[in-house]
């Protein structure tokens, strides 16, 4: 049994298909309200299993109107990361307060066991669950599913533009109304590479995405499959402008800048009405999650949640 990948202090993956996970510090979540929100765990599908973290501000019944419910997808490669990660806690928790949301953080199935496109289906899951629950989930009885909205980092970047697009192929079948699509430091590739990714001095980064891309695209594939590049993604021109208003951030010292601003303007050409890209230009990627209480990190709520009220 040989070593075949590695990122290093987080995963690493032997010959004969076993994969080792190290997580960083977990937070467990909280029933009582911690800093004016509280959390609990739930099943979303317990045959797979898909898991969820529920985050409700504090004076949710205060509200005179029902809530918004943003579904967030955490990032990791599509190998690795979860909603119990300390950083995606206090973001996500904090996040609730901030923009007057219920929040639902996905624990989807990881590769390289489990293999796009399952990231996608166990995630669109999560809007068929909330639209089962919301009569039986003390949590959503304040919950408005005609105003969800759906957001991610990196990996979960990407997974929220593909679970919409299958909300979208789905027309009336998707049981919640999209409102709104916020990507955060999305993760894209493609077999082309990117003036940053042809840089010598950008070997390593560019070495490290191509191994989690190897242990995430089906076997046999190559960057251009549609879950990697997002220009092979086989939608008719009527399907494009039927997505919801998209808010891209991108962050300046980020490896993957260019695949975000690349997004924004391809879904601007695809004829999507509102496509706007906020910038964090003395930033690095996923900084929200690896700084929770940062100055920037404050900022980027701030700025979501102006985005879900405008809607």
């Amino acid at each position: 049994m040989s070593l075949i990948a590695e990122a290093p202090d987080f995963l690493q993956v032997y010959s004969d298909g076993s994969v080792k996970r190290f997580a960083p510090e977990i937070a467990p979540p909280s029933l009582e309200s911690t800093y004016g929100y509280k959390s609990k765990d739930v099943f979303i599908d317990q045959s797979k299993p898909i898991t969820g973290r529920l985050f409700l501000p504090h004076d949710y019944s205060l509200a005179e109107k029902k809530l918004p419910i943003l579904v967030y997808f955490h990032g990791g490669g599509f190998c690795i990361g979860s909603t119990t990660w300390l950083g995606y806690h206090n973001f996500l928790g904090d996040l609730s307060v901030t923009s007057e949301s219920i929040i639902l953080s996905v624990d989807y199935r990881l590769a390289p066991e489990h293999r796009l496109p399952i990231a996608y289906e166990d995630c669109y899951t999560s809007l068929e669950w909330l639209a089962e629950q919301v009569t039986y989930e003390p949590w959503l009885q304040h919950a408005d599913l005609s105003r969800v909205f759906l957001s991610g980092d990196s990996a979960g970047g990407n997974i929220a533009h593909y679970v919409t697009s299958k909300a979208i192929r789905n027309n009336n079948e998707c049981p919640v109304k999209i409102k709104g699509l916020l990507p955060i430091h999305p993760y894209f590739g493609s077999e082309g590479r990117t003036e940053k990714e042809m840089d010598v001095a950008a070997a390593g980064e560019v070495a490290s995405n191509d191994m989690f891309w190897r242990l995430s695209i089906p076997e046999g594939s190559n960057r251009d499959y549609f879950g990697c590049n997002f220009e092979k993604l086989d939608l008719c021109e009527s399907e494009w402008r039927k997505f919801p208003a998209i808010e891209v951030y991108v962050a300046g010292m980020d490896f993957l800048k260019e695949r975000g601003v690349m997004y924004a303007e391809f879904m601007k050409k695809k004829g999507v009405k509102e496509v706007k890209l906020v910038e964090a230009k003395e930033e690095k990627h996923v900084f929200h999650v690896f700084y929770p209480e940062s100055n920037a990190t404050r900022l980027l709520q701030n700025q979501m949640s102006q985005f879900i009220k405008r809607y």
